[in-house]
């Protein structure tokens, strides 16, 4: 026997274990990828948080699910990449800085932009490795010496590349559209920066009078302001109420302004009064009309929310004020109509806080039909990307059919500066919509090139502006593996093979990397996209922090343990991309299915230090592999067992099924291993056990406990591999994340033993139910008849008689084709089709178990009384609900089948 063997201690602490096995794979780069390593590669690019955040439930739940993928085929011999980094998040660093400065009285123009973007850097050095770290809590298995930041050198080398390649190939313009816009940051915000608020608000009804005096338009808006700006009022061309006016004029009230009378399909008849207010330079809707019918475009609104000298009289003042004033002016001269509560959907800025304002202004776009139709023809001639579930292609596929020019340019100072310099000597010194510019990736090249083109004497200034921030994300695939340069990183790892990302950023982010990728690489930046649900709450709500219903992860790891937790949000997951529910008592900040995890981590625990006990100091690999040839009759079903679950985990993984996979693993450890093999062994590793049978018990105990260690190191890798360690004695720079996963030996697989096997179980179960239900003491030895009509089971029962009357306690056991004559005061089951009966006399108190079981059955008959009465009174029938009712039903059925059995046990103690 070995001596000093080192064992596990009598608790598992998960703190301790945690940071202790982080830390050992982080300095020893155990997930260090190598391109010269050759073989299959296996590549995922972390989708990036915002340096500005911190780790909630949505980052918790993808980094598993892509932390599992990694890990196992990591251990299926990959050559693996996992690459860390975080997004720039260009608004919300902004916000940050200007709430800090605004606490001390200043602005960023105080400070200027090279001052400002210092202390931008200084903050992100400072703050923004907050959710790097707390994703080191979450054991990711990352290349850190790869991590990467949108902005960092190679990154922002990627980006002027990609911005002056689309530039010359015509697919980046300058032009004046309608944008959302956020008066709080002064800044075009994209759509995914807009948080739609549902409000209750009202709808203004306004007269328009047409300019003849013959009549007048009755129209209706939510924002009564814009009337200012309107150049138009639309009516369907079919509707036979209006269509004899069109072409005619109104009178704008206030501003006094003629304005058409138009025609457009795109107004509903049913809605309001079927005529709309036609305002261009401040709706979506109204800027197409405005194009199609050549309508002026009125922009009424600086933009910091206040209204311009466009605005009359109004002028200065903010849009809400406006709002009121706009209003109080219509009424008093007889312009208004009515007001009506109306609940409508505002869209807010997602970082200012306020309402977004669709405005006119002059903005960078790319050109996105050509690059959409190439990612649709990746899709529909190759189907690629491969989305997983398969109904997100058919929504991706719409987006990219109905996607428009997609405005890039944002009025930040952090971020990517727009690669464009003005000639602004060609218009008195100032950037205006008409300043000519050149595109290039310097200050120096881009004076070369104004040269050229305007003379020595050329001045010229960079566009203040900086780019969307999904402009840089939507390179990330290639830009992190060294594109635009071929790199060895590059040429191994890409296209990577799966994107894991949620619905809500298919169109945001899944889209632009496939259109940025087939415009640059001519390739899809991904094989598979697996699309996961929500995190919902315990209600069943998505979780927000305007809803205040988040959960924190970081609190539940603290308390329960990093795998817990992650063993949980798999185990949660019904099928690919379902919502998950995550139980969680507020008040007591506990989660029930969570703490369920951690006591399956000790159960872990606990079975693992049972096994080395019993191992005499012997690692796996010592006691060597079980030969075939010695195994006895459990032995061959629990390798059976494994096997089968090795082939059905690895299936369940590579097919993105890996909630189903957990599930199976925890029915092979806690049920097949701790429940039925350990206690089936425990009789052959005593001392005075045969020799042999005890060293096969110990090479499958073993054997069997190392592969379940790999089979859950993916989803659990903390105390997997603290297990392993001590199981396996491994050297200090071995690491289980980099032994090979379980392959299925499948001449060991026997369905027909398992189908015996679960016979022999199902018996064993029954008979122990029995001992229950009569109160015989768990160490009390007992009777037992098992009569079967079956030749086939009285073998399998045969074969199987030590194990029965080991776990079930059984002195005598009687297997029959027939039974005769049952013995006199006995109660009985059955299983499948074997009757299963256990005589009592002499083994418990006949009367007493009686007068119990009549004492019960009185119970159960007045459960019945009640229940019956109810569902024969009409006013409850007629008056309850339906599910109700049958709820009632149910249980009386269920009473009634109760007293029945128990009719039966006390008819057979008579």
């Amino acid at each position: 026997m070995t001596e000093n063997i080192p064992t596990l201690p009598s608790q598992y602490d998960p703190s301790t274990t945690e940071a202790k096995w982080q830390k050992f794979w982080e300095e020893n780069h155990i997930f260090k990828a190598d391109p010269k390593k050759g073989g299959k590669s296996y590549c995922i690019v972390i989708p990036p948080p915002n340096v500005t955040g911190s780790l909630h439930m949505g980052h918790a739940f993808d980094q598993t699910l892509i932390d599992t993928l990694i890990r196992y085929h990591r251990m299926r011999g990959y050559n693996t990449l996992f690459l860390p980094g975080t997004d720039h998040a260009s608004i919300a660093v902004q916000a940050i800085l200007d709430r800090q400065l605004r606490e001390e009285g200043k602005t960023r123009y105080d400070l200027g932009r090279d001052q400002f973007l210092e202390r931008a850097w200084q903050w992100k050095e400072q703050s923004g490795g907050t959710i790097v770290n707390q994703l080191r809590r979450l054991g990711v298995s990352v290349d850190w010496t790869r991590e990467r930041f949108t902005m960092d050198a190679g990154l922002s080398k990627a980006v002027l590349e990609a911005f002056n390649r689309l530039y010359d190939d015509g697919l980046i313009y300058r032009g004046k559209y309608l944008v959302n816009w956020c008066p709080a940051t002064q800044s075009a915000v994209s759509d995914l920066e807009v948080d739609n608020q549902e409000v209750n608000g009202h709808l203004w009804h306004f007269r328009y009078p047409l300019s003849d005096g013959s009549g007048y338009l009755e129209v209706a808006t939510t924002r009564p302001e814009t009337m200012l700006g309107d150049t138009g009022v639309a009516v369907n061309p079919t509707d036979e109420r209006y269509k004899h006016l069109i072409g005619k004029t109104l009178t704008l009230p206030i501003m006094q302004r003629e304005i058409p009378i138009i025609g457009d399909e795109l107004v509903e008849k049913e809605f309001g009064t079927g005529c709309v207010k036609v305002t261009p330079a401040h709706d979506p809707n109204d800027f197409e009309m405005g194009q199609r019918h050549n309508l002026p475009f009125i922009n009424i609104m600086n933009k910091d929310g206040s209204l311009n000298e466009n605005a009359g009289a109004f002028q200065g003042q903010d849009r809400f004020v406006a709002r009121k004033n706009v209003i109080k002016q219509l009424e008093a001269e007889g312009f208004l109509v009515k007001i009506e509560d109306y609940k409508h959907t505002v869209p807010y800025s997602d970082r200012g806080k306020v309402p977004v304002e669709p405005l006119l202004s002059t903005q960078w776009y790319v050109k996105i039909r050509p690059l959409a139709d190439k990612s649709l023809q990746f899709l529909d001639e190759q189907n690629s990307p491969h989305f997983v579930p398969e109904r997100w292609t058919k929504v991706y596929r719409d987006w990219l059919v109905k996607i428009k020019d997609w405005c890039i340019s944002r009025q930040l100072w952090w971020g990517h500066q727009i690669p464009a310099w003005y000639a602004v000597s060609e218009t008195n010194g100032e950037i205006t919509d008409d300043t000519p510019f050149v595109v290039a990736k310097s200050a120096e090249e881009a004076r070369e090139k104004a040269i050229t083109q305007f003379g020595k004497n050329v001045k010229i200034e960079q566009d203040p502006d900086v780019l969307d921030t999904w402009f840089s994300s939507g390179l990330w695939p290639f830009s992190t593996l060294g594109w635009p340069e071929e790199t060895p990183d590059l040429n191994t790892y890409f296209p990577t093979s799966t994107l894991v990302t949620g619905f809500d950023i298919i169109f945001f982010w899944v889209a632009r990397m496939t259109m940025m990728a087939g415009h640059f690489t001519n390739q899809m930046p991904f094989k598979d996209v697996y699309i996961h649900g929500l995190v919902l709450d315990e209600n069943g709500k998505k979780m927000s922090k305007s809803a205040g219903n988040g959960i924190d992860p970081l609190l539940l790891i603290d308390k329960y343990g990093t795998d817990a937790l992650r063993y949980t949000l798999i185990k949660e997951v019904l099928g690919a991309g379902q919502d998950i529910r995550l139980e969680y008592d507020r008040k007591k900040d506990e989660s029930p299915s969570v703490e369920a995890s951690r006591n399956f981590t000790n159960k872990l625990w606990n079975a693992a230090r049972f096994v080395m006990m019993n191992l005499e100091g012997k690692t796996p690999q010592q006691l060597g592999k079980p030969d075939a040839t010695s195994l006895e009759l459990c032995d061959r079903w629990i390798l059976s067992r494994y096997y089968q679950v090795v082939q059905q985990t690895c299936n369940y993984i590579e097919n993105y099924g890996m909630g189903e996979a957990v599930k199976l693993l925890y029915e092979l450890f806690w049920g097949d291993f701790c429940d039925w093999y350990i206690e089936l062994v425990k009789p052959r590793i005593q001392k005075d056990a045969d020799a042999n049978s005890s060293l096969v018990a110990q090479q499958t105990l073993a054997y069997v406990l190392e592969g379940i260690l790999k089979l859950l190191h993916p989803f659990m890798p903390h105390i997997t591999e603290e297990i392993w360690h001590t199981l396996t004695q491994a050297g200090e720079k071995d690491s289980l994340a980099l032994q090979s996963y379980p392959e299925a030996d499948t001449t060991l697989i026997n369905p027909e033993l398992e189908q015996q096997f679960d016979l022999l179980m199902g018996t064993i179960r029954t008979i122990r139910n029995l001992r229950a239900e009569a109160d015989i003491k768990p160490g009390a030895k007992v009777q037992i008849i098992l009569q079967s009509d079956s030749e086939t089971e009285r073998q399998i029962l045969d074969a199987g008689q030590p194990y029965i009357n080991n776990l079930a306690k059984v002195e005598q056991l009687t297997i029959t084709p027939t039974l005769d004559q049952e013995p006199a005061q006995n109660i009985a089951s059955v299983f499948g089709t074997v009757q299963v009966v256990l005589p009592l006399t002499g083994v418990v108190d006949i009367a007493a178990f009686r007068k119990k079981l009549e004492k019960k059955l009185a119970k159960i008959e007045n459960d019945i009384k009640v229940l019956s009465g109810k569902l024969n009174n009409p006013n409850f029938v007629d008056r309850a609900a339906p599910e109700v009712v049958q709820t009632a039903k149910d249980n009386l059925a269920e009473v009634e089948k109760q007293a029945e059995i128990l009719r039966s046990r006390i008819s057979q103690l008579s």
